[in-house]
């Protein structure tokens, strides 16, 4: 995957990449894709610039004064698409001054360009490190924060001839000089407010970049620090790959949430069958579990609408929704007031790494799940659909913070928009007020064939992919539940009518990332009482 797909690149992005680990090589791979999509891109450094640096750039303007460099800035971009800025000053013998933020502001802003990319520190080409007081500089239009850290820091000791500001990392995380780097200190580090996450700008997405991911025992390690930097709410998304390689992401790491769409009447096969029993529990509190038990999966929204209390007491009083401490089960529904929408309040574990300081990400946040009415139901599954999205992608302050502090749960209200379009859905590019969600599994209520394993799977082949659109297939035929990338949120509010997410799948048809999975279960759901055979 490009190193642009994966960070989402839009025009006028400012990119401003912190930290170790590779961030000139990413700069340049990163200024190389945009300006092959036919973008106008400034590259620059807001501390110093080697002089061998600058040479990797077509383009190059010396920093004499502000008027001249914006009065030349429009003609070297459309002669070379990629110019890079560097200060007039010699600081050392190979290197020169950077450039001040304020100036890459009106950069970022002039109608000449289109994307400026940062190096806002140094790391003396180690992998890893924490930033000193001075650092990093960011400018304020920075759109998107990168911290980097190379996994080749793994397993080395906590020193000076690994690590950038040892003293620092160990300060941020509670470790000791001399400690081995894992996999929990990367982590601690990247999402510190004191270290990777230091000077982001509000609004700007924190997307960490785990490089050098070359081989499988480094990709693993790697999952295993996404894993716990999603747990910090100020973490868009996380990146794994190696900046040198031809496809330099191999996965993008996100939060995903889940839907199951149980609002319906279920006109056809005559009862409500979100309430039939299945294997001993509600049909809708069995297909609800498997959401819940995927351990990729953030955030569980059930939506209800015809005889919404039935099928809320039918979740609050199943036994199926306890989660045993091995994830093979689901978090109970304790507490939860019958005919309600009160939001489950998520357990959080802190670590168990006593070496870790008290910002870290906790490696164990559990799937929250809220219940959400659907007001006009009857105008059919499009309300449904965009009911769920809204919930999901609404701000989460209920998520917990990295110091464990208690949340204050909210609840965000579908309030309907009609049967004619559901107005406008929030942005798909994060504003720092909460974790928000890259993509959304929609899981039919009727569909009792779905596993916590088929969700892992659709989720990392979106991991892999980003793909707009990601479904199972058996036998050449299309199944559910289906995954949307959060590129297509927008899509989602011009829905009607009963037909559900159709139009979007139909929409990016040449696009879909299929999963194709070896049991017909994926096309199985209840329509007729026909359908209906519960297993002994």
């Amino acid at each position: 995957m490009r190193l642009s797909t994966a960070l989402r690149v839009l025009p006028k992005d400012v990119v401003v990449l912190v930290g170790g680990g590779g961030k000139t090589t990413a700069m340049f791979r990163l200024a190389e894709e945009l300006v092959a999509a036919d973008r106008r891109v400034v590259t620059t450094m807001t501390t110093r610039i080697f002089v061998s640096q600058m040479e990797r750039a077509p383009g190059r303007l010396v920093l004499h004064g502000e008027s001249s460099l914006l009065a030349q800035l429009p003609g070297a971009l459309a002669d070379y698409g990629h110019v890079l800025i560097a200060g007039g000053t010699v600081v050392e013998e190979d290197k020169v001054q950077g450039v001040p933020p304020q100036l890459l502001d009106r950069v970022a802003a002039h109608p000449a360009v289109d994307v400026v990319i940062v190096e806002g520190d140094g790391s003396r080409r180690l992998p890893f490190k924490a930033p000193a007081a001075h650092e990093p500089v960011i400018p304020a239009s920075a759109t998107v924060v990168v911290p980097m850290a190379g996994l080749d820091v793994l397993g080395q000791p906590l020193d000076a001839a690994h690590v950038h500001r040892p003293a620092l990392v160990a300060e941020l995380t509670g470790a000791a000089l001399g400690d081995p780097v894992t996999p929990q200190m990367i982590a601690a580090v990247l999402a510190h407010p004191q270290g990777g996450a230091k000077g982001v700008p509000p609004g700007a997405r924190l997307v960490p970049f785990l490089n050098k991911a070359e081989d499988e025992m480094a990709v693993a390690a790697a999952r295993e620090i996404a894993r716990l930097l999603l747990q910090a709410p100020q973490v868009d998304s996380v990146l794994i790959g190696a900046a040198q390689a031809e496809d330099p992401i191999r996965e993008v790491w996100g939060r995903v949430g889940a839907v199951v769409l149980a609002a319906g009447q279920a006109k056809r096969f005559g009862a409500l069958k979100q309430v039939l029993p299945w294997r001993g529990v509600p049909l809708v509190a069995h297909v609800t579990a498997q959401a819940l038990a995927c351990p990729d999966i953030a955030r569980v929204v059930v939506t209800v609408g015809a005889e919404a209390e039935r099928v809320t007491a039918a979740l609050a009083e199943s036994s199926a929704l306890v989660r045993t401490p091995t994830r093979s089960g689901i978090e109970a529904l304790a507490g939860f007031s019958h005919g309600t929408s009160d939001r489950l309040k998520p357990r959080f574990q802190p670590a168990q790494d006593s070496s870790i300081g008290d910002d870290a990400p906790s490696p164990a946040l559990e799937p929250t799940l809220q219940i959400v009415p659907v007001p006009d139901w009857a105008a059919g599954q499009s309300r449904s659909v965009l009911a769920g999205l809204k919930a999901l992608v609404a701000p989460t302050p209920t998520l917990p913070r990295c110091d464990g502090a208690a949340p204050t749960p909210t609840l965000p209200r579908y309030d309907g928009g009609g049967s004619e379009g559901g107005g406008q859905l929030p942005s798909t590019v994060g504003t720092g007020e909460g974790p928000g969600v890259g993509a959304v599994l929609f899981l039919l209520a009727d569909q009792p064939g779905v596993t916590p394993e088929l969700l892992s799977a659709l989720i990392q082949r979106h991991r892999e992919t980003l793909a707009p659109v990601v479904a199972p297939r058996h036998a050449g035929q299309r199944g559910n539940p289906v995954l949307f990338d959060r590129a297509t949120f927008p899509e989602f509010a011009a829905l009607t009518g009963d037909i559900g997410a159709r139009p979007i799948i139909q929409a990016h048809a040449d696009e879909i990332a299929w999963v194709d999975w070896p049991t017909p279960e994926i096309l199985q759901d209840i329509d007729s009482a026909e359908d209906y055979r519960p297993p002994e």
